[in-house]
């Protein structure tokens, strides 16, 4: 048994030429590709490389700077379909890492910062982790303590973050800093923070991987900052405004990682349904008794909702609606996604049973890499804190 392909829950309409083209690439990597990487902790550069070459990686870049010229809907329908391979977070975070750095580069980034880091990125030789997070700050950006203080042409740098995906590849990271103490509470304590292009591989640079339950064929790191100089040039946009240009990123992030959300759902489910007919015990398939079939039913209902709210928020950035509204709606489907997925996998290995932990089904590690989604890159309960304040007007309650 199997779910029809017309009845799949997806976020975008339009781009059946897409899906079939990633759909096509992803089937050269069976399943055991991504276990075996898991197993020995490697990044899938093959895999990457394939997406770099077919324009993938960098669909959302204008064509004036090489890329595709791509809208977010596009580049969702893309990352949908990377996360409904079988590749689960591992593959999504391989595909979808350039288009960060790369939103707030081309759309702040100077003439020199575009000149300098652009067309290398696009070529997939400059890969480029993204710095925010720090141990003491966590949610709480406003509080972060890294620091760049200028000297001459020269920022120097000094602090720490935390859970930078790519660091061990990577060699510049877009790096949100304080050039300013914090001031006051409210959107003034937002200001201060600028971003930098900043280098990794020198001596002023020190990494340590984290060791971690899952995703571990994308490196995730604590990096640590000793009186690291960065040229003025490398400055971001401008400073004292960094958190607020960053922005843009985030908002697309939501939205691509809820995407992506719906692709592994979709994976988990089609699973699910599939053992559900086959497997039989009591002289039936277990499909047929409800208490399999219902949670199934109601996880294909909720995907199907989250898919909605994706497509309604990539459909609100391209259309070009005011920033506020893309945060209201990426929020929702970052959190209708990622909830939804999560219960996916989660049905999924009720369904398997004790073969849910076997590795040779797959199930578990989908489950353990979609768990993270509802933490990052924002957290499910900071999410409900802002449609609390700034959509429903309620008291702001930290």
């Amino acid at each position: 048994m199997s779910i029809k392909l017309e009845h799949l829950p997806i976020t975008t309409l339009g781009h059946d030429s897409i899906r079939e083209s990633v759909r096509s690439l992803n089937a050269k990597y069976p399943l055991e590709y991504w276990s075996d990487l898991e197993r020995k902790h490697e990044f899938p550069q093959e895999y990457f490389d394939d997406f770099v070459k077919a324009g993938w990686t960098t669909m959302t870049v204008p064509e004036e700077f090489g890329g595709g010229g791509a809208t977010v809907s596009q580049a969702s329908a893309m990352l949908e379909e990377v996360g409904a391979s079988g590749g689960a977070t591992a593959a999504c975070s391989t595909v979808h890492s350039s288009h960060i750095a790369l939103i707030s580069l081309i759309k702040y980034g100077s003439d020199t910062i575009k000149e300098r880091y652009l067309q290398r990125m696009v070529d997939g030789e400059l890969a480029v982790s993204f710095g925010v997070t720090e141990p003491n700050a966590g949610t709480d950006t406003s509080r972060i303590a890294t620091t760049a203080i200028r000297q001459g042409d020269k920022y120097i740098v000094n602090g720490q973050k935390v859970w930078n995906s790519h660091a061990q590849r990577a060699e510049k990271c877009l790096l949100l800093c304080r050039t300013s103490p914090r001031e006051g509470d409210g959107g003034k304590s937002m200001d201060g923070m600028s971003m930098f292009m900043a280098d990794l591989k020198v001596p002023q640079v020190t990494i340590q991987p984290i060791s971690k339950l899952g995703r571990n064929a994308v490196d995730s790191n604590e990096v640590f900052f000793d009186d690291l100089p960065v040229d003025v040039d490398d400055l971001v946009g401008t400073e004292g405004r960094g958190f607020h240009q960053i922005m843009p990123s985030v908002n697309t992030e939501r939205i691509f990682l809820a995407a992506e959300c719906i692709g592994m759902g979709r994976w988990c489910l089609e699973r699910a349904v599939e053992y559900a007919g086959e497997r039989v015990v009591f002289d039936r398939p277990i499909g047929k008794n409800q208490s399999v079939a219902h949670p199934l039913a109601q996880s294909y209902i909720e995907l199907s909702g989250a898919a909605l709210a994706v497509r309604e928020a990539a459909e609100a950035y391209d259309a070009g609606a005011a920033p506020k509204e893309v945060g209201r709606l990426a929020n929702v489907a970052k959190f209708l996604a990622s909830e939804a997925a999560f219960k996916v996998a989660d049905n999924a290995m009720q369904v398997f049973g004790g073969y849910s932990f076997a590795t040779e089904y797959h199930i578990g590690r989908h489950w353990i890499e979609l768990r993270p989604h509802r933490i990052a890159p924002v957290n499910n309960q900071m999410v409900l804190n802002f449609v609390s304040e700034k959509v429903l007007g309620l008291p702001r309650s930290y």
